[in-house]
């Protein structure tokens, strides 16, 4: 299993209006205080260490551009299946594996996206599943200015986890740096009651990550 079973953090979160422009702004805003708290010694304003630890949140949902501002992500399909295809071998799961296809690209600099986790409505998180190799998910290729690269994330959950699920994209942490207020989008993958039911009693037999997207 790769599931993690503690509660969600508060988050400072930022539902996106239009595509790309209230990131924009949420960012901008964020940027301006902090100049603004320098200019006046911190009297006024300050952020603690854990505070600025903490990501900046960006929503939004299935089929939107989420833009987090050092990078965008679209969630375009979601699927369940038994087991899934990787490379020369098939992995099953005694839960459901649920399969997240998405898009991503950057503004300026090329990144590497980590893999994400999923956010259950009971507020509990899952890693994505260790059973496929990264170098098959959306995490491997480097995302490129002026196009959307698209890919794949896989997540082993119990189906009780469906309903209300959101995906959480984040970049790759970096061990020697610790970036102040890191992005991360956090997309509504739009499984309802109704639709949770159908793909959690209904996955496919088998999905191939070698299929062509």
């Amino acid at each position: 299993m790769t599931a993690t079973a503690q509660q969600a953090a508060p988050r400072r979160a930022r539902r996106q209006a239009s595509r790309g422009r209230a990131g924009t702004i949420a960012l901008n805003t964020v940027v301006g205080l902090v100049l603004a708290a320098g200019a006046v010694g911190l009297q006024t304003f300050a952020l603690s260490g854990d505070d600025m630890d903490m990501p900046l949140t960006y929503a939004g949902a299935k089929g939107q551009d989420v833009n987090a501002g050092r990078f965008s992500v679209r969630v375009q399909k979601v699927l369940t299946a038994k087991t899934v295809k990787t490379l020369d071998r098939t992995v099953p799961t005694e839960q459901i594996f649920l399969v997240v296809e998405a898009q991503a690209t950057v503004p300026k600099e090329p990144v590497h996206l980590a893999q994400p986790t999923l956010l259950a409505a009971d507020g509990k998180r899952y890693t994505a599943t260790d059973k496929v190799n990264k170098t098959q998910t959306l995490a491997n290729p480097w995302v490129q200015p002026g196009w959307w690269t698209t890919g794949r994330f896989v997540f082993e959950v119990p189906p009780s986890a469906l309903p209300g699920a959101q995906a959480v994209f984040q970049l790759p942490i970096n061990g020697l740096y610790s970036e102040p207020l890191p992005p991360e989008a956090q997309v509504d993958l739009g499984i309802d009651d109704a639709a949770a039911k159908q793909l959690g009693s209904a996955p496919q037999d088998v999905f191939d990550m070698g299929e062509k997207k």
